[in-house]
């Protein structure tokens, strides 16, 4: 039996028409309803949404509870469905006067499940875990973690790179300041902006901006594309086989921090982790103010930026992290 009709054809146009939605946001809503629609076909005789009642989501959610689902997962397919039930209140209430978003806030949310604690490589572990793979030659993996750490980019954006970046012009600044001493002081700074990648942000096109990253990271983006050769590939970062050469999944950057980095380092390492350490290290070891961080990262609030401090980018703001 095939899920209802009417709920198949109201997901689609709610996505469809869903333009604040980010893809990666939009693709998560999609498998979380086809989850819940699932349950719906098999324990809810595959009544139409708009006759779901809150007793029938609150039985779906011990369901998930029941399975093993952590909190976060859960809260993740809860906002789904009420972004979906709100959707048909906003725009069918002439059809359906009675419907109401059966998630209501006195329903209880599940009790938080056990997370790891965060503890982001401090500046002497990310440098270990450098010297590590430089030792075993692993060229690709210094590059992505280099630039991972030193732009502070999440997984999805450092994908989008492209090796023409290898052959960018640096940029060259230099600021005058006035010293204890009353003395003019010149300082330079050299740092690169890449080609602009989209980035997270509300809506389909997210926010798009260049990164921002040291010489010692061109270095060794440089290497691993002297070690690479040649190919017709044009982004940055890749997997290769006997017979092709494409874009890098994130599985197998998960597959990288997982696997080796987590046994360099000594503890669990994940993707988003060198985000955090690029915030924490820069404002609690470096003495970085957190403006210049909090526009590295991206963040249009510092407060956003003070939850990464753990225990469109313009150079003009950037500059500074690079002296």
């Amino acid at each position: 039996m095939l899920c209802n009709e009417y709920n198949r054809k109201i997901v689609d146009e709610f996505l469809k028409n869903s333009t604040q939605l980010s893809k990666q946001t939009i693709k998560s809503y999609r498998s979380n309803l086809m989850i819940w629609f699932n349950y719906v076909k098999e324990n809810l005789d595959n009544k139409p949404q708009t006759e779901i009642k809150s007793r029938d989501y609150m039985f779906y959610q011990n369901w998930l509870i029941n399975l093993n689902h952590s909190s976060s997962d859960i809260k993740n397919k809860r906002a789904a469905v009420s972004s979906l039930n709100n959707y048909i209140v906003l725009f069918y209430s002439d059809i359906y006067p009675m419907f109401k978003n059966f998630i209501v806030r006195g329903m209880p949310q599940p009790e938080k499940s056990f997370v790891h604690e965060k503890k982001p490589p401090n500046k002497e572990e990310f440098n270990h875990l450098i010297n590590e793979l430089k030792k075993r030659e692993e060229w690709q993996k210094v590059a992505w973690l280099m630039v991972s750490y030193t732009t502070g980019c999440r997984r999805a954006e450092s994908r989008q790179l492209l090796k023409e970046i290898a052959g960018y012009d640096p940029i060259v600044k230099t600021k005058e300041s006035i010293n204890d001493d009353g003395k003019i002081e010149i300082r330079t700074s050299t740092f690169y902006l890449t080609h602009k990648v989209r980035c997270k942000g509300r809506g389909r096109k997210g926010s798009v901006r260049p990164l921002c990253f040291d010489v010692d990271t061109m270095v060794a983006i440089k290497k691993w594309i002297e070690v690479r050769g040649n190919d017709d590939c044009p982004y940055l970062f890749v997997a290769k086989n006997s017979v092709n050469t494409n874009q890098i999944s994130e599985s197998s950057l998960n597959s990288w921090c997982n696997g080796l980095f987590s046994d360099i380092v000594g503890r669990r390492i994940h993707p988003h982790i060198f985000r955090e350490s690029r915030a924490s290290v820069g404002v609690l070891e470096e003495g970085r103010d957190i403006k210049s961080i909090s526009r590295l990262l991206g963040h249009k609030s510092e407060e956003t930026t003070k939850i990464y401090i753990i225990g469109d980018t313009e150079d003009d703001d950037m500059d500074d992290l690079f002296y």
